[in-house]
């Protein structure tokens, strides 16, 4: 019953190549290459070995396959920094976190996607079209990621071993998925959920060339922007040549970093290229460019609170990792900081 589309899923989860799963198990590289290959099973004993090196029960190795999350598929924010081996192992995990969350759909009824495709407008339109359709006005975004969950968007947890990924997003079979590094700060996790929206608003029927990525990172990176901080909503806010100490009242009115809203004052022309670099420089000094002192408490997930923690039909991370044949503690990855710590 050996799944070899299983064993290559586990070791990329873990970002192991063949060399390194051959050391960690003691099975050649070579035999492992067959068995992924699908040349010849292993046996009994040998199966177990693996199962012990890649941290997966017995059984995992002998489910249904699984159709991976495609590199073409998945729009990545920052992905120049990360290695392919980085990639491919949150890609696969993604590949998991799907299961897991067609197991909660076996329980609950989630709400239906609702994210339009505006592809042939600029970001700032998308965006105010965005907020339109969705009533939300002019006013901050009150939660990113409840708002994504009610529109029908399924948002998990990145592992925060690779920190140098931020976010990704992908549709699979008309749902859209976004996983978000739940250790960054509130205001970049927020910006981040956006931008991630941003791709599922421009970019859902493209295919994420990695010679288009700079253009659309920076099409998401607008869209962002415009769609957490409306161009009109500032302008009435009469920001111009704004203080450091005004633009850290308005990036706490808006719930983003006080880089982020000083970026869009520049953008909006309202601040000039002099005290844009000015603004720019203080807050570097006072510690804001890769923190923010005083800032939001990171949102968490509403859907998943229900699910997990909910009166009735809930699912456990331990009940949802004997669904899926994984240990608990890798699915309470999926959710980590998400939900609370015990699901």
């Amino acid at each position: 019953m050996f799944n070899p589309t299983r064993l290559r899923l586990a070791r990329l989860r873990l970002g192991y190549t063949l060399t390194k799963l051959a050391d960690v198990s003691g099975v050649s590289a070579r035999t492992l290459t067959d068995y992924e290959n699908g040349h010849r099973p292993p046996t009994v004993d040998t199966l177990i070995k693996l199962a012990d090196a890649l941290a997966v029960p017995l059984a995992f190795l002998e489910r249904d396959s699984i159709e991976p999350v495609a590199v073409g598929a998945a729009s990545f924010r920052k992905l120049s920094k990360a290695s392919a081996t980085r990639r491919d192992a949150v890609l696969a995990t993604a590949s998991l976190a799907l299961e897991f969350f067609a197991a909660i759909e076996e329980r609950f009824r989630l709400p239906n996607a609702d994210i339009p495709t505006f592809d042939k407008l600029a970001p700032d339109q998308a965006a105010d079209l965005v907020r339109r359709r969705w009533s939300l006005g002019d006013r901050p975004i009150s939660n990113m990621v409840h708002l994504l969950e009610a529109k029908g968007v399924r948002v998990a947890s990145l592992n925060h071993a690779y920190s140098d990924i931020d976010a990704f997003c992908f549709y699979r079979d008309g749902i859209p998925y976004v996983f978000l590094n739940t250790s960054k700060t509130g205001e970049r996790q927020r910006f981040d959920a956006a931008h991630e929206l941003g791709h599922l608003v421009l970019h859902s029927e493209l295919e994420m060339d990695p010679s288009t990525s700079k253009e659309r990172e920076a099409e998401a990176n607008a869209f962002a922007s415009s769609f957490l901080m409306p161009r009109t909503a500032v302008e009435s806010q009469q920001m111009g040549a704004a203080s450091v100490e005004r633009i850290l009242v308005a990036r706490s009115f808006w719930k983003v970093s006080a880089m982020a809203m000083t970026h869009r004052l520049h953008e909006l022309d309202l601040l000039t290229d002099w005290q844009y670099r000015s603004a720019c420089i203080t807050l570097s000094d006072r510690g804001f460019r890769r923190a923010e002192p005083g800032g939001i408490v990171a949102e968490t997930s509403q859907l998943l609170r229900k699910v997990m923690f909910g009166a009735g039909a809930r699912i456990t991370a331990k009940e949802a990792a004997a669904a899926l044949d994984l240990r608990p503690a890798e699915v309470r990855a999926y959710v980590r900081h998400l939900v609370p710590v015990s699901a």
